[in-house]
Order: structure tokens, then sequence, then C-alpha cells
């Protein structure tokens, strides 16, 4: 199983991205897609996830100004950035998790000028 993330970059505050990460290869079922973020000298920590079902967790930091949504016909997760800020500067890693294996994108880069 692959997943190939895109739409990093470097954008102003208060500006937007939109991430996109799509799998590929054996697939059978994905119970969830999706992003987590990392920041130099933190830990790896949720931005958000969806479930097969469409159920939905954000961080508290994030909720109201991202979302993230999941196109299962294409086994793709989106994170739309809005309102993005200073903070949110890290990188961004694509997640799936299929049938209790957890899988990671390669990372991209998401950079917040103040």
């Amino acid at each position: 199983v692959q997943l190939q993330a895109s739409g990093g970059g470097l954008v102003q505050a208060g500006g937007s991205l939109r991430l996109s990460c799509a799998a590929s290869g054996s697939i059978f079922s994905i119970s969830v897609m999706g992003w987590y973020r990392q920041a130099p000298g933190k830990q790896r920590e949720l931005v958000a996830h969806v479930t097969r079902r469409g159920g939905i967790n954000y961080a508290d930091s994030v909720k109201g100004r991202f979302t993230v949504s999941r196109d299962n016909a294409k086994n793709t997760v989106y994170l739309q950035m809005n309102s993005l800020k200073p903070e949110d500067t890290a990188v961004y890693y694509c997640n799936a998790e299929i049938i209790g294996v957890d899988y990671w994108g390669q990372g991209t880069q998401v950079t917040v000028s103040s």
C-alpha cells in the first residue's frame, strides 16, 4: 500500500491550503484515513481523521478552521485548511488504517508565515 500526498507549501497567515492523499496498491478496505502533523521538536499529533462511514474527529487546535473529507471510491482523503496560523507550520503526514495496520505517506511541508 502506498500513500501519495500533495498540496503543501508556503502561505501567509490567514491563507488557505488543500492537501490531498491517494492510497494505491492492494487495498481491501480502508477503515480510517486522516492527517497527522509534526512540528520541529514536537511529537507527531493527530490533525483530523474520517472513518469509512463518515465519522470525523478533529484536534481542538484546528476545529472550525480545517475540514477533512474522504472519497471512498478514489481511496483519497483531503484536508482543507483555512485561516492558517504560524503554529500550523509542520510536516503533514497522511495516514490510512487497513485491517488494523497503519500506513503512512511521505509527508508534505506546510509553512505559514506571519
